[in-house]
């Protein structure tokens, strides 16, 4: 079978790609948003061939993974096909919805031909969905092994852009925060953190590394704090608790189904989270019995096996 699906979040197609198709991911010459191709930080299989949009045009198309609302013209238009009537074809929404919680009309909410696959039931519940047919597959993580080491007294917090992105990624919050526990800040463009916030360079260090590199040295600082308001479950809060790191989160979205008790601190009071910063890094005993136990309740509930029987399942029904 060939599911054609654009490269737009790594870390998710990661994942999805290890199943037992080939995976036909659009290629451009600049590597655009349209045609990144195949990953070059992330491990691929052999299975994931780029394609040009003249290639796709001729190729055997048994499915395609929808994933941004104008990839619905851009499939017609390279590949002369129309998803949902001409092929099968499945949405996969990775956000919660953003202009507003509650009121916010999916841009499948009136089609009936294509799934709408939603990461968590929060989305679901969140999202207008309309007629579409819904359903939920919950994140897959390859495991990165329990790394934790805990030999850093800082905390980890992972995010891509936190000036652009700001308080809808909880970075106005970070200044509380590294006044409790220094911080060490991965991701995207985190450069120059410290200076924005205000916050001497001791108190705040930002990590922009390769994939490689992430998990181990996320490994190493003492917790994993989340201090997300209003994105879809992050996959780096799962990441941690796969790599045995405890974890200290808002109590937002996903998150407390995601943390159950005894594998973090998961709450909506800032002197509460502070707190168990503290702790943490104060008791390390503490921190590797309940980074323990976030590894647990990460494999029993977001493991790949799982991940990839719930899209077999689903791929076979929208393509029979």
């Amino acid at each position: 079978m060939n599911v054609l699906v654009w490269h737009v979040h790594g870390s998710w197609l990661t994942s999805f790609v290890q199943g037992a198709y080939t995976f036909l991911v659009p290629v451009t010459p600049d590597r655009g948003p349209d045609g990144l191709g195949r990953a070059r930080t992330w491990q691929w299989p052999p299975t994931v061939r780029e394609l040009s949009p003249a290639e796709l045009r001729e190729a055997d198309i048994d499915l395609m993974v929808l994933q941004r609302p104008h990839e619905l013209e851009l499939a017609r238009r390279w590949t002369g096909r129309r998803p949902g009537i001409d092929v099968p074809a499945v949405y996969v929404e990775h956000n919660s919805p953003h202009e507003t919680p509650v009121d916010t009309r999916h841009p499948l909410a009136d089609r009936t031909d294509i799934t709408l696959v939603h990461v968590t039931h929060f989305n679901r519940l969140m999202w207008d969905n309309g007629r579409a047919p819904t359903t939920v597959i919950e994140h897959g993580i390859i495991d990165p092994g329990h790394l934790w080491t805990g030999e850093e007294p800082r905390a980890a917090v992972v995010v891509n852009e936190p000036v652009r992105r700001g308080r809808t990624t909880g970075t106005d919050l970070l200044p509380q925060f590294a006044r409790a526990v220094p911080l060490d800040v991965f991701g995207m463009r985190t450069e120059g953190l410290a200076d924005h916030l205000g916050l001497p360079p001791d108190r705040l260090r930002s990590r922009d590394l390769p994939q490689s590199a992430l998990h181990p040295a996320m490994a190493r600082c003492r917790t994993y704090l989340h201090p997300v308001r209003w994105t879809s479950l992050g996959l780096s809060l799962l990441e941690a608790m796969f790599l045995g790191m405890p974890v200290v989160a808002l109590d937002t979205t996903e998150v407390r189904e995601a943390v159950p008790e005894g594998a973090g601190v998961v709450s909506n009071r800032l002197d509460v989270l502070r707190d168990a910063l503290r702790g943490f890094l104060a008791d390390p005993a503490d921190a590797r019995l309940t980074g323990e136990a976030a590894r647990a309740a990460a494999q029993a509930r977001y493991g790949e096996r799982r991940f990839r029987d719930d899209w077999e399942r689903l791929i076979k029904e929208v393509t029979r």
